[in-house]
């Protein structure tokens, strides 16, 4: 690794420590360099200005983003659903530090490109995770779904990874599971519907005899399309 590799690697790594510690607007690259041991215009060679640097250390985390809802696509949309969700969940995770400084100050939000290209990652998700023709109702369960990924993972941050990605799947589970409307809403809420063989052979009759689209056949029977995906691919 060369010099100026690693002195681009030791200013994100203290401009880290320092954003965590005091928040991204309360600190200033001369304290970075003080830090460092080095001048202001020794950081500024690498990174030209303090936004330069945040990118510096957002950049792994929007790759990733990127690259997982990219791979995402499946002709199954329950798969590229099980894709997207479980992919973004473990980019949160390992980079929920990061994530961590929009708590304090919204550092990741302020205008520039860190945010656009955060926001067109999200809204890809968004469009996976909701699947080909969805209703109104099934794209902001969608959204409420992927937005809510990463709250949890920067709120309980130091809680063992394992036991915290578990938790957020079952949340997103129970969030997209869809009610059975044949029975009480008190009954049904945040569980899956039942598919019964009858359901079934139902609904291959709707599709196969009568030309009804899928989006169609789950309004009629009362579940959600990702639901006739899975029983009827």
């Amino acid at each position: 690794m060369s010099d100026e590799t690693t002195t681009r690697a030791r200013i994100l790594e203290v401009a880290m420590d320092l954003f965590g510690t005091h928040g991204y607007h309360r600190t200033s690259v001369r304290a970075i360099a003080e830090q460092l041991g080095i001048s202001k215009a020794g950081v500024l060679y690498h990174y030209p200005s303090k936004y330069d640097i945040l990118a510096g250390l957002a950049e792994p985390l929007l790759v990733t983003m990127e690259r997982v809802v990219a791979e995402a696509a499946d002709p199954d949309p329950c798969e590229a659903q099980r894709r997207v969700i479980e992919g973004l969940l473990d980019v949160f995770l390992t980079h929920r530090y990061l994530l961590r400084l929009n708590v304090r100050d919204l550092a990741l939000a302020a205008p520039g490109t860190i945010f656009e290209r955060f926001s067109k990652a999200m809204m890809q998700a968004n469009i996976l995770v909701a699947g080909p023709d969805a209703t109104f109702a099934e794209r902001v369960r969608a959204t409420q779904a992927v937005a809510g990924l990463s709250d949890p993972v920067v709120l309980y941050a130091e809680a063992p990874v394992e036991q915290l990605r578990a938790e957020v799947l079952e949340g997103v589970r129970l969030l997209l599971a869809p009610a059975d409307r044949t029975r009480p809403a008190s009954a049904s809420r945040g569980r899956p519907a039942a598919m019964t063989e009858e359901r079934i052979e139902l609904a291959r009759r709707m599709r196969d005899t009568e030309r009804r689209s899928i989006p169609d056949i789950a309004r009629e029977l009362g579940v959600s399309r990702a639901t006739l995906y899975r029983y009827l691919k």
